[in-house]
């Protein structure tokens, strides 16, 4: 169904399965393109096999951050996939240990953010992603992925109010299990989970007006 499954098809055939099956680890088996943007100094697609830690992946082979800014989170695995955090970075970057670890591989497409990056600002923009991507053909998605962007535009304007938190919550909520494609209930990870690894944020953003980030 896509260009990298398609891509893997020849090499099995010519050099068999036991060769593919030697490549990654016992579950995720064979290589994975691991495409690095965001905060690192040298962004680019990286085909390493399934496993590689995500410590490996961003500090070897993307070259580490790119200032003096430490790490701070990630994206792992495309725009749905739940943020990970410092915590995680010796996950292995197989289907597995990804979700054990509370997100998903995905694509394969790692963002990586320096600290001092606003997660609420970062979630606000995925959530436009959505807002655009979404057909329209459901309401949950169509409706929810609005009202989620609006919300989050309000708070980051500085202008967000108590209880802000959880109606971005009940929103997911009514999202989760409720939307025609899978998409629409992805869509809802970039809220949950920066609510989630960074409430500190959201919460000074409604009662100060402003980034806690930008505050320091």
């Amino acid at each position: 169904h896509n260009v990298e499954t398609l891509a893997n098809i020849p090499p099995i055939i010519n050099r068999g399965a036991e060769w593919f099956n030697a490549i990654g680890t016992e579950r995720s088996t064979g290589s994975k393109l691991f495409c690095v943007s965001g905060h690192v100094r040298k962004r680019g697609n990286y085909e390493l096999p399934l496993g590689t830690p995500l410590r490996e992946i961003i500090f070897e082979h993307a070259g580490g951050m790119r200032g003096d800014k430490p790490f701070k989170a990630c994206i792992p695995g495309g725009a749905s996939t739940p943020v990970l955090t410092t915590e995680h970075l010796d996950v292995p970057m197989d289907f597995e240990s990804v979700v054990e670890a509370g997100s998903m591989l995905g694509t394969g497409a790692i963002v990586v953010m320096e600290e001092g990056t606003d997660m609420v600002d970062v979630a606000r923009r995925l959530m436009r992603f959505f807002v655009h991507e979404s057909c329209g053909k459901c309401t949950p998605c169509r409706g929810g992925t609005r009202q989620l962007a609006d919300t989050l535009d309000r708070i980051v304007a500085g202008q967000g109010q108590k209880g802000d938190i959880e109606l971005l919550q009940n929103i997911c909520g009514n999202m989760v299990g409720n939307t025609f494609c899978p998409m629409g209930e992805a869509a809802v990870n970039p809220v949950l989970s920066t609510l989630k690894r960074f409430p500190d944020e959201y919460e000074y953003y409604i009662e100060h007006k402003r980034s806690l980030t930008a505050a320091h």
